[in-house]
């Protein structure tokens, strides 16, 4: 359609509608006409055409806000934004005033307009503070984004080099097209900034709308605050390391010595000792990862079972270490190859994962990937060795060796698993809980694995010795067994706890949301490792029904180290931002 100005033009330089030649009209008047003798037909569309040239109330309004009231806007927004890009020593950061923040989530709705996120997704949100006592009632709401660390620990977990930290303004932007869905950045940042997107199988985050920033303009959340809460400043990145090894950015959050998060929470009120977000004690168990859940207890099965192999290498006669070997390393190794193969199950984008190993030099998932890849490697040689060993093959490709190695390098994979999670700051995965989990988990099914080839063996040969190196094994397995569960029930004892601590809100979930998954757990395991050997005991020669016991004890201990595997990822409840769980 044509504007005013130029329909306004064309009458003006004399030229009407009605003045043009109409094809095949020729002189034929028509039965209406105006005081000129033109068609009326003619003249409305005149009248109309004018009507239009008058520009409406919203046409108006936007020339003022574009024009005389353009220089107020302007006025309004700098106050908000840094007159200059950051200097050397420093980055942009964002600044929130506490007092104004009414919770009104126009932050939110702004960002996710501004950066088409999809339903359910978004870069910020809003919690509540909440605590003070009769006399002085304490309530404040407070938005919340991605912090732009000093020290991004989602840059330095990330196993695909999909963060970067711009060296001029500080923005730690997260790369698209890198990453792989592999979600560790939301393991290992403290305040779980990215957010998985399923659809499009990645990890997204606040830039802090670089490139608005990069035109002048103020981020999308900062634009749209109505009280002008949310602000960009330029910080000195000495005071921000300075302030981060002795706060926190808010009650209840994550310590700041951490990342050393930039952004800056500021207010004139007192706050109470007792404040804590809203969601503090909230008693909702965290995601499942099964994916992850079954690779970790595959792989240390794996591990147990090559160990349970070179344990009966030492001590086995020569002719039943062969038998034995031959059944024990295909076993272990096809257990290994399907676990690792499991693992890419928790990718979003899978068919990237060949990318996982480039970041070698500071992320452990790298090292645990490149860990168990040359296990399995190591394994297949392995494996092969044994198979060609009755042709009198196997001392040329060192089956003597190889088995030792496996061993090795499966221990270090367990060991980098164990790092992992370790290096999230999170309280229920430090090393001293995590690492004794990983390797009781390897011990009790390497042993559970041995017992089963042993008796399969024993079982084809008629061997009493082999029999009887089962039977003695079935003490271990239960001594074993019942250390471990002991062990991962002791995290019971913090529901006494007199402070709010994160193993007390692991314990709250143990005993209340996930008790029906902790007595699964330690049902399977008493069965596995008690009753079936006691139903199953073998005599002086194994019998099918032996065989039946240990390979059933062995898939119930398996399924009882996988619930608590489980139970590891779902009662993990570190501090967070007011609101910032998803």
């Amino acid at each position: 359609m044509l504007g005013g100005e130029q329909l306004c033009g064309a009458r003006r330089g004399g030229v009407t509608m009605s003045s043009l030649a109409i094809p095949g009209a020729g002189t034929k008047a028509t039965d209406s006409s105006d005081e000129a003798g033109r068609p009326f037909t003619f003249a409305m569309l005149e009248r109309a055409l004018a009507d239009q040239a008058d520009l409406s109330a919203v046409e108006r309004f936007a020339i003022h806000h574009d024009e005389a009231a353009h220089d107020e806007v302007a006025a309004r927004y700098s106050a908000l934004l840094p007159t200059s890009r950051p200097a050397s020593g420093q980055q942009y950061a964002f600044e929130v005033d506490l007092d104004v923040c009414t919770g009104c989530k126009a932050c939110v709705a702004a960002c996710h307009s501004q950066n088409g996120l999809r339903e359910g997704e978004s870069f910020r949100s809003v919690g509540v503070l909440q605590g003070g006592s009769e006399g002085y009632a304490y309530q404040q709401t407070v938005t919340t984004a991605c912090h732009h660390c000093l020290d991004p620990a989602c840059m330095h977990g990330c196993p695909v080099l999909a963060y970067e930290k711009d060296p001029v303004t500080g923005i730690v932007r997260h790369l698209d097209d890198q990453c792989i869905g592999c979600q560790y950045c939301v393991f290992t940042c403290p305040y779980e900034v990215p957010r998985f997107e399923p659809t499009m199988g990645i990890v997204r985050k606040c830039d802090m709308c670089t490139d608005r920033l990069d035109a002048g303009e103020p981020p999308a959340c900062v634009r749209a605050c109505p009280n002008g809460a949310i602000a960009i400043r330029v910080v000195e990145t000495a005071d921000v390391a300075r302030r981060a090894e002795a706060s926190q950015l808010v009650p209840g959050a994550p310590a700041s010595s951490v990342t050393r998060p930039t952004t800056r929470y500021r207010s004139a009120r007192a706050v109470p000792d007792d404040v804590l977000p809203a969601d503090h004690e909230l008693e909702r168990p965290s995601k499942d990862h099964a994916p992850l859940a079954v690779m970790l207890v595959l792989t240390q099965l794996s591990v147990g079972a090559f160990a349970g192999e070179a344990w009966a290498a030492a001590v086995l006669p020569a002719a039943a270490r062969t038998a034995f070997s031959s059944y024990q390393a295909p076993l272990a190794l096809g257990i290994g190859l399907f676990s690792l193969a499991a693992s890419v199950a928790h990718l979003g984008r899978p068919l990237g994962a060949f990318r996982a190993v480039l970041g070698l030099r500071r992320s452990w998932l790298s090292r645990e990937i490149v860990a168990f890849g040359a296990f399995a490697s190591a394994a297949v040689v392995h494996a092969v060795s044994v198979a060609l060993a009755p042709r009198g093959l196997g001392v040329g490709l060192g089956v003597h060796h190889t088995g030792a190695f496996v061993v090795g390098l499966g221990a270090l994979g367990v060991l980098c698993s164990a790092m992992l999670y370790h290096v999230t700051g999170r309280r229920y995965w430090h090393l001293t809980s995590s690492l004794p989990k990983f390797v009781g988990t390897t011990a009790v099914l390497g042993l559970a694995a041995t017992k089963a080839t042993l008796l399969a063996v024993a079982y084809g040969t008629n061997s009493v010795g082999l029999t009887q190196a089962s039977r003695d094994l079935t003490t271990t397995i239960a001594v074993v067994t019942a250390l471990r569960v002991g062990f991962d029930l002791s995290v019971l004892v913090h529901v006494r706890d007199t402070v709010r601590t994160p193993l007390r809100r692991t314990a709250n979930l143990l005993r209340g949301a996930l008790a029906s998954v902790v007595l699964g757990r330690v049902v399977t395991a008493a069965v596995g490792a008690l009753v079936l050997p006691l139903l199953f005991k073998s005599g002086a020669v194994a019998t099918a029904a032996d065989l039946a016991g240990a390979a059933a004890s062995l898939a119930l201990l398996t399924v009882s180290e996988l619930l608590d595997r489980s139970l590891f990822f779902r009662a993990e409840r570190s501090p967070h931002m007011p609101g910032g769980i998803a």
